[in-house]
């Protein structure tokens, strides 16, 4: 057995620090790197590409909105030829520095709103399929299983890497409880750990309603900047580990679709 583990990263913003991007790039193998639009500077960016390609971390485009102020975490009504070209603008920040550093971007990730939008919105998930192709078409996309995004991105010959969320509670139809909505976001590290352990093994996790709902998933998402998030992420890498679970990354892995 093997999976990926992967954490937005590269979120902090001039004086303002986000999360512990030097500890979670020791446990994850895979970063999506923030590209500017939702957060991030080009100085955080630069460093943060630096310091994956040091450890042997993949880079991922984290795409999102233009939506410093919200965080990336609310709905933009753009068009898609706009989306299209703010996306491969993004693409093209980030790979520069992904280059300094040695390597290269190696898949894209949306963030936020975007993510969660291009699950059903036609349109925007079309938009974001065209800028990835526009841009290279060897890179893979990372999203949520049946979400429209992976579907466009499929019948552009794009490869699509499912995800599963490490700390947040699903519905019944395998979609993601809304954050603002209680018990959206689990806290508990041995909790969450028993979970990624289940999802590696291709195995059921509980719902939101306490029944059982199957994510298929080649990575698992560990959110880098929730409370605890460290100690959370290491405690899931620890179980995987001690269950013979190889932590590796989804890029270059023959066995993907």
């Amino acid at each position: 057995m093997r999976i990926d583990l992967n954490a937005d990263l590269g979120e902090s913003f001039g004086q303002w620090e986000l999360g512990d991007d030097s500890a979670m790039l020791a446990i994850v193998t895979s970063a999506n790197v923030a590209c500017g639009f939702h957060a991030g500077d080009p100085t955080v960016l630069r460093r943060t590409c630096s310091r994956a390609v040091a450890g042997g971390v993949r880079i991922g485009a984290q795409v999102s909105y233009r939506d410093l102020a919200g965080f990336g975490r609310r709905f933009i009504d753009v068009a898609p030829e706009e989306l299209t070209n703010e996306v491969i603008y993004q693409l093209g920040a980030l790979d520069a520095f992904a280059r300094l550093a040695g390597d290269r971007v190696r898949y894209v990730k949306p963030h936020g709103a975007l993510y969660n939008a291009i699950a059903h919105h036609e349109e925007q998930a079309a938009a974001v399929v065209e800028a990835v192709r526009c841009y290279d078409t060897e890179l893979p996309v990372l999203g949520q299983p049946g979400s429209a995004w992976l579907r466009h991105a499929a019948s552009a010959g794009l490869c699509v890497v499912h995800e599963a969320f490490a700390d947040r509670a699903y519905t019944p139809e395998g979609r993601l409880v809304p954050r603002r909505e209680p018990g959206a976001v689990l806290h508990e590290p041995e909790q969450v750990a028993s979970r990624c352990l289940s999802l590696a093994r291709g195995e059921g996790i509980t719902a939101v309603d306490g029944s059982t709902v199957r994510i298929e998933a080649h990575s698992i998402c560990v959110h880098g900047d929730t409370p605890g998030a460290v100690r959370i992420a290491a405690t899931v890498a620890e179980r995987l580990r001690a269950a013979g679970v190889e932590l590796k990354p989804f890029t270059g892995d023959s066995s993907l679709p």
